[in-house]
């Protein structure tokens, strides 16, 4: 160490404390990178990696412009990094040897509030997991709009599905879960590749909070003596991962955490259940193929106008509601906004003129948001008064919000007598502050416009007093204000001016009264561009004091837009309001009159997607059989269904021209399948294990999907277990079922057991050419059609040739059929005993 400078001493004591970050080290201008920091930052943001000293010895470095730094900040999280912020916290004039330097903040994926860094659609989640009582603890929060939930699972399988809907970008595991940099053996590996599934390791923090030191913690951050008032009795296993997240933003962050004013808890039976498979199987945010937004049913959905009804969309459609009450106060005001054209087109054209009030108060409260903040947040809250103007008739309760939220008049005053109308982004560079809201700052203001304006006729006066017109005024930062004379006039210079530089051409000057100018007016611009920032920064501790009715003003505003985007999209395909049945006649009906998918109907064209009747009643076909060729419309059909329900219960018009529906505890799919190489699980068993998940967790409240299980195995194992499964599914469970197979034998199972029904996909076949009607009808199917859909796939003409010459011998071995024999069966459908002699597989 005694052979390090200074600089570098500091650097690495530094370094000692942010050993998981990325430390950004301030030298002047730049942003330094040493050692393996350096080697990191270059390979990660395509840097030029350069070093001092020699071989072994050869210290690696590289830097970035201060000013650039977000750009590279925002690379480096993506990648799911931290970034250390070690700034110059003294001035260098005043330091007595080497600059003190501190880390400012360390920005984090979970942690983040600066906009740029943000997806406006989308919350950014910090999540942390306790384990107490054999429960699991949850807590999860959004710095950048200060919504703070918490939860307890009683499960690992409930803990991993919350983990996905949340889809954090950020995770705290306790330190009972984690062991060797995973998950203890005694959560489920499914955890453990949640977790593992980040681009950066989940953080730990050590202590593990008892419930007293948790109460205490939460009771000092809230300023509050009780936690009674926000329900959280019941949650006592997740207030050390509520304590967690709040540290852990503390020593981050470095800054006000008032932006989070509250903390909300919820049960995950509030809401629908929807695990992961059916999330991805059903493409209700992203689709499967390329994780794309487009082509996904957020993407149908989303006629938002601001970011704030953006994410509250997204979190809509993640969490259908299960309360009758709540889902049809959600359409009420949809069907509202649908009949009235004039209101609807007048509020989202106000409704698209506001800011994310939500994010920028976050900022605001959290003492990080700047001038254009302030000026954003302004603009929305004068547009207030208009906007609860047009609303004045409205009748449903949710529109109704609007009026129990104030004008802000007061804050709009103070926000428009004290920032300017376009202010800069830096916050210490003055024009802040407008004329006549501060006397003392409007003095200094004077004086440094006095003296700027002396500055500007000392030019014109000593061209005339000397007769040099060449003559010039300028101002660097080195050498202050001065008087240039080019080579050809030095003599004709004044006898007054003493030579301050000599350069090729010129000679520059200063004078007595020159300088005296010059050092009030720099007092003054320093003193002024200080006391803008001290008035600013006044002003907005005066907006943060109303965070909470501000917050509440944001999540009303979100409430109208995604209502109007749902009402909007419901006129534009012709949706129709979905009607639940009483569950107190006993059986409940499902019936969808010229049902359509929302997502394929949007891609094709309306009137060019086909629509189907769908009936599901309990007596007769709460379980659905359905057969035909692939390509012919089976899954789209039974995913239509699903996202029918979905949509009703997250309180959105359906895709059908009449829906009858009952209310849905959860959905469950099982469509297709893919290798899960990472866990060591093949396409079979990862089929088996969610079909697994489904038997184990589906009730007779559920609606479930079902598409060629069994196919994974051997035919003869596949077509029992897929029997055996729909079988149980139907006697046990009771859940209301689409069974999509290619068995046909499995269509038996309809004679046999009252309550299924069978459908098939309607086809026009001529030889080797078919027609997919789209059209699903009743009865089984009596063909697969797989040859002519390998044909239209592109296959050979010799391979479709040699597929049917070993299809016809298959017949014939199983049928024990000779040749003119099989050709005249071709035409009859099976007798009786051929169907007696295959029902005994069951």
């Amino acid at each position: 160490m005694s052979s390090q400078t200074p600089m570098m001493k500091q650097y690495l004591e530094i370094k000692a404390k942010h050993q998981d970050a990325i430390l950004f080290f301030r030298l002047g201008d730049f942003y330094e990178m040493f050692f393996e920091d350096a080697k990191t930052a270059a390979r990660e943001l395509d840097l030029v990696l350069t070093g001092r000293g020699k071989d072994e010895h050869r210290m690696p470095m590289c830097g970035i412009p201060y000013h650039a730094s977000d750009n590279y900040i925002a690379k480096l999280i993506e990648k799911g990094y931290k970034v250390a912020i070690c700034e110059q916290v003294e001035d260098p004039k005043e330091a007595k040897g080497i600059v003190r330097r501190e880390v400012i903040r360390i920005v984090t994926p979970g942690t983040v509030l600066e906009t740029n860094l943000l997806s406006d659609k989308s919350n950014n989640y910090l999540l942390a997991i306790t384990k107490e009582k054999n429960k699991y603890g949850v807590a999860y929060v959004d710095a950048s709009t200060g919504e703070f939930r918490l939860t307890v699972v009683d499960n690992s399988v409930k803990l991993n599905d919350e983990i996905n809907r949340i889809s954090p970008a950020e995770v705290l595991v306790s330190d009972l879960l984690v062991e060797n940099g995973g998950l203890k053996t005694s959560a489920t590996s499914d955890i453990q590749t949640v977790a593992e599934t980040f681009r950066f390791p989940s953080s730990t923090f050590k202590d593990t909070f008892d419930l007293d030191s948790a109460q205490e913690k939460l009771q000092e951050f809230f300023k509050v003596t009780s936690l009674d008032s926000f329900g959280l009795e019941a949650y006592q296993e997740a207030w050390g991962a509520a304590v967690a997240i709040l540290e852990y933003l503390k020593e981050t962050r470095k800054t006000s955490l008032d932006q989070i004013k509250q903390v909300k808890p919820y049960q995950t039976s509030e809401f629908m259940f929807i695990d992961a498979a059916t999330r991805r199987n059903l493409e209700l945010v992203q689709t499967i193929r390329d994780k794309s937004y487009v082509g996904s049913l957020l993407w149908v959905l989303d006629q938002t106008k601001t970011s704030m009804g953006a994410r509250l969309l997204k979190q809509w459609v993640l969490q259908p509601l299960l309360d009758r009450e709540n889902i049809n106060q959600r359409l009420d005001a949809v069907e509202e906004l649908t009949i009235d054209a004039i209101l609807r087109a007048e509020l989202a054209e106000e409704i698209s003129s506001i800011a994310d009030i939500e994010r920028a108060v976050a900022r605001i409260a959290s003492a990080s948001a700047n001038a254009k903040d302030l000026v954003a947040l302004k603009e929305s809250l004068q547009l207030l008064p208009k906007l609860k103007l047009k609303m004045k008739n409205v009748k449903c309760k949710m529109l109704e919000n609007i009026h129990n939220v104030p004008d802000f008049e007061a804050l709009v005053g103070l926000l428009k007598s004290s920032i300017t109308d376009d202010p800069p982004f830096a916050l210490k560079d003055g024009g802040l502050i407008k004329d006549g809201f501060k006397s003392e700052l409007d003095a200094v203001k004077k004086a440094a416009r006095e003296g700027k304006s002396w500055i500007a006729q000392l030019e014109n006066e000593e061209r005339r007093r000397t007769g040099i017109k060449s003559l010039k005024v300028g101002f660097t930062k080195v050498f202050g204000y001065y008087i240039e004379v080019t080579q050809a006039n030095i003599p004709q210079v004044p006898d007054n001016y003493i030579r301050k530089q000599t350069l090729v051409n010129c000679e520059r000057y200063i004078t007595p009264e020159l300088k005296d100018k010059e050092s009030m007016i720099l007092n003054a611009d320093e003193r002024l561009k200080k006391m803008e920032y001290e008035v600013f920064c006044e002003v907005r501790s005066k907006v943060a004091e109303s965070t909470r009715e501000l917050q509440a003003l944001a999540q009303v505003l979100a409430e109208i837009d995604v209502l109007l985007s749902l009402a909007q999209v419901a006129v534009d395909n012709h949706y129709c309001r979905p009607v639940f049945e009483d569950v107190g006649t006993g059986l409940v009906p499902v019936r969808l009159k010229d049902s359509r998918h929302p997502v394929i109907e949007k891609t094709l064209g309306e009137y060019n997607f086909v629509p189907n009747n769908v009936v599901m009643d309990d007596e007769t076909s709460r379980f659905l059989l359905i057969t035909g060729p692939n390509m012919g419309g089976k899954s789209t059909y039974m995913r239509q269904v699903a996202l029918t329900s979905l949509m009703a219960q997250i309180g959105s018009f359906v895709s059908a021209k009449e829906a009858e529906l009952c209310l849905v505890d959860r959905i469950f799919t099982r469509i297709g399948a893919m290798d899960d190489i990472f866990s060591g699980q093949s396409t079979f068993m990862m089929e088996m294990t969610e079909t697994a998940n489904i038997v184990n967790n589906a009730t007779d409240k559920s609606l479930i999907i079902l598409d060629e299980i069994g196919r994974g195995t051997a035919t003869f194992d596949g077509m029992s277990i897929a029997a055996a499964v729909a079988e149980y599914i139907h006697l046990k469970i009771k859940a209301k079922t689409l069974f999509a197979t290619h068995y046909h034998e499995i269509t038996q199972l309809a004679d046999k057991h009252p309550g299924m029904k069978n459908l098939n996909v309607a086809v026009n076949g001529d030889g080797d050419h078919v027609t997919f009607l789209h059209k699903i009808i009743e009865g089984p199917a009596d063909r697969s059609y797989g040859i002519q859909v390998a044909k239209l796939a592109g296959l050979p003409q010799e391979v479709v040739d040699r597929a049917k010459q070993v299809y016809a011998n298959l017949e014939m071995v199983e049928n024990g059929l000779g040749v003119g024999e099989r050709k005249r069966m071709r035409s009859r459908k099976r007798s009786e005993g051929e169907q007696e002699m295959q029902a005994s597989l069951f």
